[in-house]
């Protein structure tokens, strides 16, 4: 199984699963000028996209969901929720996530994971092929219990580090915008991220990515030293940018 990143951060996410058998993307906050464009960079046309997985109805994962989509005649899943959230979604293939039930799609067992966040029924998802199990984990507010027994066995983790308490704090937002960045419904701090590795026990994890860092609110150097405790078992580590994404990441 292999999984890269198209560009993860406030201005746009997507992220790409892929086994020989199917391609799966996972959100798509670009246009679709700007998708194919950061797609070939990684190697993949849309051509090659079997369906394409939506976690909730933010624009940073959903503005080019439904114009890819039409134009490239892809299948597109949600949970209902989001799909009303969604107006346009019905001029595509469009297909039910059920939060508590698991859907074989492309070649993968995928697992979808009911998360606290401020959209109408969000999800994050975790991939199991071939033996291994890769577990996508951004755009929420706390750690559940119920978050932390479905990513307990994940050989892979993308998982988000938005912000530093105190950068956040002391930045640039409205009360109003830091309240929910910073709250139970919005996104996962640095030191929130590392309890999670912790409570995860991360000398399973082979490859780790650190995703949705805020340009903002946050550092590099902080997200690095906030998990440093928790990373010395993990085999790699690497970090995704708005830019960039990050580049393919094999699991064996």
């Amino acid at each position: 199984m292999r999984y890269a990143s198209l560009g993860s951060g406030s201005k746009g996410n997507a992220t790409l699963v892929a086994t020989d058998n199917g391609v799966v993307l996972v959100d798509c906050g670009f246009s679709v000028r700007e998708t194919v464009r950061r797609l070939a960079r990684l190697r993949c046309n849309p051509e090659d996209l079997d369906a394409i997985l939506v976690t909730h109805e933010h624009s940073d994962h959903i503005r080019g969901v439904v114009p890819l989509a039409r134009k490239y005649g892809l299948p597109v899943f949600m949970t209902a929720g989001t799909a009303k959230a969604v107006s346009s979604c019905r001029d595509v293939i469009a297909h039910e996530v059920n939060p508590h039930r698991s859907l074989s799609l492309a070649g993968f067992d995928i697992i979808p994971v009911a998360v606290p966040h401020d959209a109408r029924e969000p999800v994050q998802y975790i991939f199991r092929a071939g033996g291994n199990s890769l577990g996508i984990l951004t755009d929420l507010g706390c750690i559940t219990p119920h978050v932390i027994d479905a990513y307990r066995e994940c050989d892979g983790l993308l998982l988000e580090a938005n912000h530093d308490v105190g950068m956040l704090a002391n930045g640039p937002y409205p009360p109003s915008l830091k309240r929910r960045v910073g709250g139970r419904w919005g996104h996962l701090s640095n030191d929130q991220a590392a309890a999670l590795l912790a409570a995860l026990g991360p000398e399973r994890i082979q490859s780790l990515v650190l995703a949705h860092i805020s340009e903002k609110n946050n550092a590099r150097e902080l997200v690095s030293a906030a998990v440093a405790p928790h990373t010395a078992a993990v085999g790699n580590l690497t970090y995704a940018c708005q830019a960039q994404g990050f580049p393919w990441q094999t699991l064996l």
